[in-house]
């Protein structure tokens, strides 16, 4: 198959013509016994791919890819990204490759060039990350390789490759983890009150301890790879549909924050912007909300993502600076620091379980992270050292911006910071300017995992791509719009979707798939965090709702 678009060609070579060429230098009486073990091997191969792939045979199939381009911190010794030139940047908006037919991981079969390269010119081939993205190949490797290029440069939509060093994959971690969520903590200990952040410090023992759940369950058979191939193999079909559904809205609710986010932060910095066209009026919440969606629509049409994948690396740079920012000010600047604080605030309560919660919703990339480690066994060091450093950056956030401000606390801490001072503007800055390099990365998902229902007949428009990601972004300003509580609807996210993601769907999942092989410790363990996620769901879903339809009608 030949992709023409933007003369960037893409092609399968079957290892089994380099075996071919090998057993035809040899002699005739080695290529017997050579044949022999090729088809043992190919027969062990076959028995375990036709395992593989009944976790990559539904939809949806692109999610490897994206995830893996969604979590990672690229460093520039990996060799998956090529060198971004001009050109590159120039011809890397959306084509017919973003639609299903064209994405690698959904290839039906070992396609050849149309065109062969000279021998002296051929590429050797190189392992793929994940046995499911290409299921139907029989051969033990294949590979994906750019045309007219070196090895050195395969293409961004290739996943990561096995090599992640322990530093790497802490950064992924970090990256995850750490988000916007920590704008909130203080907000959440003025929900909850100081005793309140012992949900913080419970939340993430028991979802270090499901992060661990995680990795027996793809460990516990070949081929399990990403979080939805885990619901495959606990539920079945149905499994991965539901599993897959919760991951992409949480995604898709991240795109929503993030509009309101810029929108209030924006706002606080200009807060006399406005529009009037005649009857028309536009206040400064709803113009930069509008700005802000009018700004990230091209990155989401992005084809190469490459870029943005590296400048949303330093999102854990982006957080580190805001947390010492808010400590600048309050220990340098002598801002605040006169609140008490109360002990705790049981009406509320709810609504911070749902904050903390949202803290911890990293799980539906710690399969990627795990399986792309070049030591998998350092893994659970990886989870603790993530955990630990987050948790630290939460309640030291947590803290000062509840000592600081009290019960003044905004859902945001940058809004609460003084503007006047060099200091705020950068913390707000740094706030404003990070959401736009992650928006893409975070919609791109949801986005492809929609490409794929795309019907064959129109598998060369590029058209219907188009459409759906920019519905996809105008659909979460009219959200932001009609919801512009940013700690309520983290709230909501974080009691609704992340404790299924974080404590119940794992622990499920692993009863469902290890079964009868459970220890009697780990049965009892599982079904406490199942029972603690569901209280905390429940409780926080409906004080989240309740406040947002309170806000609205008032």
């Amino acid at each position: 198959m030949k992709n023409s678009v933007s003369d960037q060609s893409f092609y399968i070579e079957s290892e089994e013509e380099d075996e071919e060429k090998e057993l035809g230098r040899n002699g005739q009486g080695e290529e017997d016994n050579n044949e022999s073990d090729s088809d043992n091997s190919l027969a062990d191969d076959n028995r375990q791919q036709s395992k593989t792939g009944l976790y990559n045979t539904s939809w949806p199939q692109s999610y490897r890819q994206s995830i893996d381009l969604y979590s990672s911190v690229p460093s520039p010794n990996l060799t998956f990204l090529g060198t971004p030139t001009l050109s590159r940047l120039g011809s890397s908006f959306l084509s017919s490759s973003l639609t299903r037919r064209y994405t690698p991981e959904s290839l039906p079969s070992v396609v050849k060039p149309l065109l062969q390269k000279p021998e002296e010119e051929q590429l050797p081939p190189q392992r793929r990350s994940s046995h499911s993205l290409l299921a139907r190949i029989t051969s033990s490797r294949s590979s994906v390789i750019r045309k007219n290029e070196k090895a050195s440069q395969v293409s961004h939509e290739l996943p990561m490759s096995r090599q992640s060093s322990f530093g790497q994959a802490v950064l992924n971690g970090v990256n995850v983890l750490c988000g916007v969520g920590i704008l909130s903590t203080p907000y959440a200990a003025k929900e909850g009150g100081w005793l309140g952040l012992i949900i913080l410090f419970v939340f993430a023992v028991l979802s270090f301890y499901t992060g661990m759940l995680l990795r027996s369950c793809l460990d516990s058979e070949p081929g399990l790879e990403t979080y939805p191939d885990i619901g495959q193999a606990a539920f079945g079909t149905t499994g991965r549909f539901v599993i897959s559904i919760i991951l992409y809205v949480e995604l898709y609710a991240c795109c929503v924050e993030y509009i309101i986010l810029e929108s209030d932060n924006l706002s606080s910095l200009f807060p006399n912007a406005h529009i009037s066209m005649g009857g028309f009026e536009m206040d400064s919440h709803h113009l930069f909300a509008l700005m802000t969606t009018l700004a990230v629509l091209p990155t989401v049409w992005l084809r190469d993502l490459s870029v943005l994948s590296y400048i949303s690396a330093g999102g854990v740079v982006a957080s580190v600076l805001v947390v010492l920012s808010l400590f600048w000010v309050g220990l340098v600047d002598n801002v605040g620091i006169h609140s008490k604080g109360t002990v705790l605030n049981l009406g509320t309560l709810p609504v911070a379980i749902g904050l903390y919660g949202y803290c911890y919703s990293g799980h539906a990339v710690f399969p990627n992270i795990y399986t792309s480690m070049a030591q998998p066994s350092r893994f659970p060091k990886v989870l603790l050292a993530c955990f630990s450093i987050c948790t630290l950056m939460y309640a030291g956030v947590a803290y000062m911006g509840y000592t600081m401000f009290g019960e003044s606390t905004e859902t945001q801490f940058t809004l609460n910071l003084p503007q006047d001072l060099v200091v705020s503007k950068v913390a707000v800055w740094t706030t404003v300017v990070n959401p736009f390099t992650k928006y893409a990365l975070t919609m791109s998902p949801v986005a492809m995992s929609l490409e794929e229902l795309i019907p064959s007949n129109h598998m060369k428009s590029h058209m219907y791509a188009i459409c759906i990601r920019t519905a996809l972004v105008f659909s979460t300003l009219l959200v932001g719009l009609a919801i512009p509580f940013f700690g309520l609807v983290m709230s909501l996210i974080g009691s609704l979707l992340t404790m299924l993601v974080t404590l119940i769907l794992p622990c499920a999942c692993f009863l469902s798939i290890v079964r009868g092989k459970a220890t009697r410790f780990q049965g009892v363990v599982c079904i406490i965090i199942i029972a603690v996620g569901i209280v905390s769901s429940a409780f926080g879903t409906h004080s989240a709702l309740s406040k947002i339809i309170e806000n609205l009608s008032s």
